[in-house]
C-alpha cells in the first residue's frame, strides 16, 4: 500500500513538472493606445510591439536589405504583411469587452515594421468593427498558450 502512494505521488509530481515546463518562446514589449472618435466612442487600438532580439534575428533571416544591419520600411513590408496575416488566427492577441459584451476587431490597418537597436517593432492598428461606447472597457493583450510573453513597455513612445 505504501508503494502505491509513493508511485502515485511520483506520477503526480511528474505531471506537475511537465506542466511547469511550458514557457514563452517570444517576448514582446508593447505600447497600446486606445483610439476614440470625436463623439467619445472607442474606435480601435493602435499597437507597437517590440520583439526580443532572438526572435527579431530569426524573423529577419533571408530578408534582403541594402545596408548591413539596416532595414527600410519597404524592405520589411512583406514581413509586416506576413506578421499581421499570421496573427489573425490568434485574434491579434487582443481582447476587448465593453458593457459586458465582447468587442470584435476588423482586419489590421496601417501596419509596418521598424528595425532599431537589433529589434523589430510591429506597428499596427486594430479598428473595431463597430465603435463602442461604455463607461468601462476591458482591453487585454496576452497569449493564452504562453508561447508569447507580453510585457508593458516602461517608457512612452516618442512621436
Amino acid at each position: 500500500m505504501k508503494r502505491t502512494y509513493c508511485s502515485c505521488a511520483l506520477l503526480l509530481l511528474g505531471l506537475l513538472t511537465n506542466r511547469a515546463e511550458a514557457h514563452p518562446h517570444v517576448w514582446v514589449t508593447f505600447h497600446s493606445e486606445l483610439l476614440y472618435a470625436a463623439d467619445g466612442t472607442m474606435t480601435g487600438v493602435r499597437h507597437a510591439w517590440t520583439f526580443d532580439d532572438m526572435f527579431s534575428a530569426y524573423a529577419l533571416q533571408g530578408t534582403s536589405h541594402a545596408k548591413k544591419n539596416q532595414y527600410t520600411r519597404e524592405e520589411l513590408a512583406s514581413l509586416a504583411q506576413t506578421n499581421v496575416e499570421s496573427l489573425k488566427e490568434y485574434d491579434y492577441f487582443t481582447y476587448a469587452r465593453a458593457g459586458g459584451k465582447k468587442l470584435k476587431f476588423a482586419e489590421p490597418v496601417d501596419y509596418w515594421l521598424e528595425y532599431k537597436d537589433g529589434a523589430l517593432t510591429l506597428h499596427f492598428t486594430l479598428p473595431l468593427k463597430v465603435a463602442a461606447s461604455a463607461k468601462a472597457m476591458k482591453i487585454e493583450i496576452y497569449d493564452p498558450s504562453i508561447f508569447v510573453d507580453f510585457e508593458f513597455a516602461r517608457t512612452s513612445l516618442s512621436p
